[in-house]
């Protein structure tokens, strides 16, 4: 058995949540504790009482933008779809991931349609990357008169782009609901083409309510990229290639943290995006926790030693997932897997939209 399979599983496909719970903190909480290996079932509700007063609650406040964008090659009329990756602020050229048949050309054009179906924005096509992403600057035609609005490439998303549902979830189709559904309340600075869903969780109740106990909530960034839904592709964990996203840790959230842990608290992350900025921020500082900002492709996985985490609340992921192996870094791998075949059997909602666990 290679490597990665021993973090592969079986998952009957009506356990994909579809949508969320009508509450969002209504969602199962599964409580896993590594000291015995118990195994209890909650629900995020719960929280309050299952946090210590002592203990800080981190989330990542990133915002997704709306990354898809579907139209067609103006010159053809064929029909075509792509992704947002990045943008180049410097010369506002755009990185999109696109699997549209035919060669596109330098100075074609692509025009956008958006949700209503009502065209606008045109893309012309640049060039295309060395891994075969396409290059493209955004233009809007002169019979629209509000192209000065238009500043940033979210800015451009947001009137133009559809949220970027996973395509376990309805196919990749996204409803109305999804605007709202697919964001968390804490969300901020725009950035995701995900959502780190352990946040989807929360709402502004139950976080009032976990600061009603003397709990402390703190706030990281971490951009998710789509790199987030790739599952490893190698046989081994060291050949994994990891994705590159962009985070930051304010000096704010740092003091908390290290106040919070020297006197006996836990450091509670919501979401493995969560983690992995962190961890990111201490290992550029020879393990200790202060500000960072900058590029990270971190590969969380056994027998990693945290910094700075000390407890994860999680959604259920992708099998062979560099999610579900950050898990096992932090529960054994044994635990985790043991985690996941009582969450089948409890016939527990599974990724995005789905339940939770709490590791402790």
């Amino acid at each position: 058995m290679s490597e990665i399979e021993l973090y592969d599983y079986d998952l009957p496909r009506e356990l994909i949540a579809q949508q969320p719970m009508a509450t969002r903190s209504d969602a199962r909480l599964m409580l896993v504790d590594r000291s015995t290996g118990a195994i209890d079932h909650r629900y995020v509700r719960d929280l309050p009482e299952l946090l210590d007063p002592a203990d800080v609650l981190v989330m990542n406040n990133s915002a997704v933008v709306p990354a898809r964008l579907i139209g067609y090659r103006t010159k053809t009329k064929g029909r075509w779809q792509g992704l947002f990756l990045k943008a180049d602020e410097s010369t506002g050229i755009w990185e999109v991931l696109t699997k549209t048949r035919g060669t596109l050309t330098p100075g074609e054009s692509i025009t956008i349609q958006d949700r209503n179906g009502v065209e606008g924005m045109h893309l012309i096509v640049v060039a295309r990357t060395d891994d075969g992403h396409l290059l493209v600057t955004p233009t809007m035609p002169s019979k629209f008169d509000d192209t000065d609005s238009f500043q940033a490439a979210a800015d451009w998303l947001e009137r133009f782009g559809r949220i970027p549902i996973p395509p376990y979830i309805r196919n990749g189709h996204m409803v109305d609901a999804d605007v709202e559904n697919y964001q968390t309340v804490f969300a901020d600075p725009r950035g995701s083409v995900a959502a780190p869903t352990a946040g989807l969780h929360f709402t502004d109740k139950l976080l009032q309510e976990i600061r009603a106990k003397e709990t402390a909530t703190a706030e990281v960034t971490l951009h998710v990229g789509i790199g987030t839904f790739r599952p490893i592709a190698t046989e081994s964990l060291s050949e994994h290639q990891m994705h590159t996203e962009w985070g930051q840790v304010d000096a704010a959230t740092c003091k908390t943290i290290n106040e919070r842990r020297q006197n006996g608290g836990r450091c509670v992350c919501v979401g493995t995006t969560s983690v992995r900025v962190l961890e990111s921020a201490a290992a550029n500082n020879a393990g200790d926790l202060k500000p960072w900002t900058g590029e990270t492709d971190i590969f969380i996985k056994p027998p990693h030693q945290f910094a700075v985490v000390d407890a994860l609340m999680t959604n259920f992921h992708l099998p062979r997932s560099s999610l579900l192996v950050l898990v096992s870094a932090l529960a054994t791998r044994e635990l985790a897997m043991a985690a996941y075949k009582a969450a089948v059997a409890e016939e527990y909602r599974f990724y995005s939209y789905g339940d939770a666990m709490l590791i402790v």
